[in-house]
């Protein structure tokens, strides 16, 4: 009884939101999608024993009052398990709720199965299927983002294995894909709740620091702001002005990337300045009406000027951004933009059709939107045989901030940042990108490499005799460019396989045998070739001698495979731990995996079993890092620290294979860590780093590089220590020199 009233009170709360919005009100179609999901659902809950239909109600009300969207999406999201966990059909939702929700409700369900193969991963193949429901209709991403916002919200009630593959996929796949269709808010919630989970000591140190300096950063919004609300309200602009803080997610990543403590980060207070402008039409000579008026006020940054009202983003943002020096000497930025545009900003392409005014600027996001799309729909035409190629072309294109460049007639084209003149030409045709020798940026001669910069005029040079080099891939940037460049050389490798193909035959047919898949599963393995197709291409370039040994292998199936298997190109495998002559140590547990810790579904790591596990040198993990585990093809585990991109890589896509890991801190093993340092070069400067490190921590050097250049000094240092812990208090140490600028774990 206590159920259907806290079901029933959380469908009350989603109506009411729903008759507070500006859609129609269709009611009555929402209230008989509820009765069709509750009678579906009514058997079923959740791991926290909750009734199941909480969840579809939570997606619905996330998708009406968190992105705005109206009856159809909303009935879609109440319906959106009835497919995969009950008997009910799509026939049963099309008879009932009409074509358009049987096909959102039917895009939702198919975001399951496989795509690539039984060995490929899950995760690409559900990520495929959801790219290709939204080339029909953009809701279904949509409500699948609203899913996963709510799986995330309730992800405490989940086993430790599956929380890690969770968050890990959230990361990497869906934070940016909501960033890429304008959803700021639900971006920032889905990044924040796993960095939570992924990080949860680091997430709690900040959000610790974050209430710590709270006050400051009141007293300087205060102080900041005050001026410039005396200024608006001279002006009769109507306005509110709100203080941004930067998540702990952006925060944590910026000290990662910048190796900089949370004191060293200058932008976590930003300032909002959100108005209604007195004519629709005029917004945007308010916003630069309200610029002028700041910068009379302050100082502002010259390099810091972001226009994105003249060229929105390719998720529709517009806002004029500038930074400013404030009365305390501290530079803080502000954003400047309409009710509209904020709206938008915080719910992307879901407010943009709640404005949908045939405007010109509506019709530019409209077009970006769908030029996205149809690149999306190119790399599924042709997709790559590998899902972690795949998933990692897709994130080209999530991931990327955007320029402007100009072609030679003057047009704009938007790009992402950091892309290269090869990339401009693929954007702009596949002829140009294939054929393409060179470019001219700017009216001066550039190679295919040259990375563009906004603003940039370009020029494409092209030669009927010039084709696709393999590497080309090593710099292009974009998903389109890379797709296009690794599906002509596969064409071409297919071409020359099949040579080989040939060759070997007519080889075997000389020795009376015939080329079967038995023969070919023989020689990949003696060669150590990834697939038969590689092995052939092998022999097409004359790479594999058909010669005594290969007959050998194909009659007695002689294997010559000496190395190990498993390895990546890349990186080898280690042992973690340094093993010390002459000193016993006794055969204690290194780490413990498992599935489920509490449940105790672990395994113990020690010496005896060592060799089954890999410590790939990407991250050279430690103790008290924070660790996974994942299982590979050989069935062999390789232990990632968890904020390593590989292992961000293999949560999102090889989720089912990962496994949660943690160290047995009570292991008097000793472990090599690394230490990178850099400051202003002074006399006694490498003295008190020997002195900190020998002497105040008893820990040993086991390489020690120093050099000075033009008064700056950089160290790199190896040492044996036991575990994170003490290598985190040396870096305290090593950073309290003086001069010393930064020093951080490499």
């Amino acid at each position: 009884m206590k159920n259907e009233k806290t079901v029933e009170e959380a469908f009350n709360q989603l109506i009411e939101g729903y008759l507070s919005s500006n859609h129609r009100k269709k009611v009555d179609v929402i209230q008989k999608a509820y009765n069709f999901a509750l009678n579906a659902h009514k058997d079923e809950v959740r791991p926290s024993g909750e009734p199941y239909m909480l969840h579809p109600i939570a997606v619905a009300t996330i998708v009406s009052q968190e992105m705005g969207l109206g009856s159809t999406s909303i009935c879609s999201a109440l319906l959106h398990d009835v497919l995969e966990n009950t008997d009910y059909t799509i026939d049963d939702i099309q008879n009932i709720f009409g074509s358009k929700i049987a096909q959102i409700v039917d895009g939702l369900t198919k975001i399951s199965g496989g795509i690539f193969g039984d060995k490929a991963s899950t995760q690409a193949e559900n990520f495929k299927k959801l790219l290709l429901t939204m080339s029909e209709d953009i809701r279904v991403i949509l409500i699948k983002i609203c899913d996963r916002l709510d799986n995330m919200r309730h992800l405490d009630r989940e086993s430790e294995g599956k929380r890690c593959k969770i968050a890990g996929e959230t990361l990497y796949i869906y934070a940016p894909l909501a960033n890429r269709l304008g959803l700021n808010s639900i971006k920032i919630e889905l990044e924040d709740l796993s960095f939570k989970y992924e990080h949860p000591e680091e997430y709690a140190a900040i959000e610790k620091k974050l209430a710590h300096t709270r006050e400051q950063r009141e007293t300087l919004f205060a102080d900041f702001t005050t001026p410039i609300r005396e200024a608006l309200d001279r002006m009769g602009t109507n306005y509110q002005i709100k203080a941004r803080i930067k998540s702990p997610y952006s925060i944590w990543n910026k000290m990662q990337k910048k190796h900089v403590s949370f004191d060293e980060i200058y932008d976590i207070l930003a300032v909002r300045i959100i108005f209604t402008p007195q004519k629709a039409e005029e917004e945007v000579n308010e916003c630069f009406n309200i610029y002028v008026a700041l910068c009379k006020l302050y100082k502002s940054h010259p390099d810091r000027l972001r226009d994105w009202l003249s060229h929105p983003k390719a998720n529709g943002y517009q806002a004029l951004h500038v930074t400013l020096m404030s009365n305390m000497g501290q530079w803080i930025e502000v954003q400047i933009r309409s009710q509209k545009m904020d709206e938008i900003a915080e719910q992307g392409f879901a407010a943009h059709w709640k404005y949908k005014t045939g405007t010109d600027t509506e019709k530019v996001a409209e077009d970006e939107l769908n030029g996205w799309l149809q690149t999306i729909k190119e790399i599924l035409d042709d997709p790559q045989p590998d899902a972690m190629d795949f998933l990692d072309a897709i994130k080209l294109n999530l991931f990327a901030s955007e320029i402007f460049v100009f072609s030679p007639k003057g047009e704009i084209i938007t790009m992402p940042a950091g892309c290269t003149a090869l990339d401009f030409a693929f954007q702009i045709h596949t002829f140009l990108g294939t054929h393409c020798i060179g470019a001219k940026v700017n009216h001066k001669l550039v190679p295919l490499s040259h990375v563009l910069k906004g603003g940039d005029q370009v020029e494409i040079i092209t030669s009927n005799s010039q084709h696709v080099h393999h590497e080309w891939v090593n710099f292009v940037t974009t998903a389109k460019a890379k797709n296009k460049i690794q599906a002509l050389l596969r064409k071409r490798e297919r071409d020359e396989a099949k040579l080989g193909e040939d060759t070997l035959r007519q080889w075997l047919e000389q020795k009376d045998m015939a080329l079967t898949t038995s023969v070919l599963d023989k020689l990949t393995e003696y060669h150590q070739a990834k697939t038969h197709d590689r092995l052939l291409l092998d022999i097409a370039h004359g790479n594999v001698k058909l010669d005594d040994k290969l007959l050998n292998a194909i009659l007695y199936g002689r294997n010559g495979n000496k190395g190990e298997q498993g390895n990546k190109k890349g990186w080898r495998r280690f042992i973690p731990f340094v093993k010390e002559k002459g000193k016993k140590v006794k055969n204690s547990a290194l780490l413990i995996v498992g599935k489920d810790f509490d449940k105790n579904q672990t395994i113990t790591i020690n010496e005896e079993n060592i060799d089954r596990y890999l410590f790939p040198q990407c991250c050279r993990p430690i103790p008290g890092d924070n660790i996974l585990a994942y299982v590979n093809k050989h069935n062999q585990i390789e232990i990632h620290q968890r904020s390593c991109s590989e292992a961000q890589r293999l949560q999102s896509s090889f989720g089912t294979d990962i496994m949660a890991a943690k160290w047995n801190m009570g292991s008097d093993r000793t472990f090599k860590a690394s230490i990178e340092m850099r400051g202003i070069d002074r006399k006694g400067i490498t003295k008190d780093v020997s002195i900190i490190i020998s002497d105040t921590f008893d820990v040993d050097i086991k390489n020690l590089t120093i050099n000075t250049n033009d008064g700056i000094f950089t160290c790199h240092v190896e040492l044996l220590v036991a575990n994170n812990v003490v290598t985190e208090k040396i870096i305290r140490q090593l950073t309290a020199i003086n001069g010393m600028q930064s020093v951080h774990r490499s």
